[in-house]
């Protein structure tokens, strides 16, 4: 058995999860106060998150470091060395793949995991690991950047299973991925 992959992830109008450069300016001006967007239940479903390499560097850059929860870092380049000393108990580098990482987890006791990052959200999706997308589209267009989704080597058909939106102009939507037999 395998850990189950969830991504709560927030992109442009028109797709994109950063700048080319990785640079998230344009969403940290969107936040918004005093409008609950479902992460923090959200999070209180997962046991842990999963990040890709870029995404660890940029969550790194912002200082406080944001989370509570075990964080695992999938990285070709990066090593356990490689984790300031403060975050030596929370971080933890892997060069797994994605299946052995998250079967792994599973025999740790995680029954959940955030996936984040889009390199790694696609890696998933390709290797079936994914098992819902929280998807939080904010009302800006970029125009370029980073894709949230990539090539796939097959359609990965989904079920929306709820949408809100949110006096910002964000709007929120849920899909569970269908499992084709």
């Amino acid at each position: 058995m395998n850990c189950i992959g969830h991504v709560y992830i927030a992109s442009s109008l028109d797709g994109y999860i950063a700048r080319l450069d990785g640079d998230l300016d344009w969403l940290l001006k969107q936040s918004v106060k005093n409008e609950d967007h479902g992460y923090d239940a959200f999070m209180e479903s997962v046991d842990g998150l999963v990040l890709g390499r870029k995404s660890y560097e940029k969550v790194l850059s912002f200082g406080a470091w944001p989370y509570n929860k075990p964080v695992v870092v999938l990285s070709r380049v990066l090593s356990q060395d490689d984790v300031p000393e403060h975050l030596a108990e929370k971080v933890r580098i892997t060069h797994q793949t994605p299946h052995d990482i998250m079967e792994e987890l599973y025999a740790e006791g995680w029954r959940n995991a955030q996936v984040d990052g889009g390199k790694l959200i696609q890696s998933f999706l390709r290797s079936g690991l994914i098992d819902s997308l929280n998807l939080t589209q904010i009302p800006v267009l970029l125009g370029g950047g980073i894709p949230l989704f990539g090539a796939l080597d097959r359609d990965i058909n989904l079920e929306h299973t709820q949408t809100s939106s949110f006096p910002s102009g964000f709007v929120h939507s849920k899909y569970k991925i269908k499992k084709t037999i």
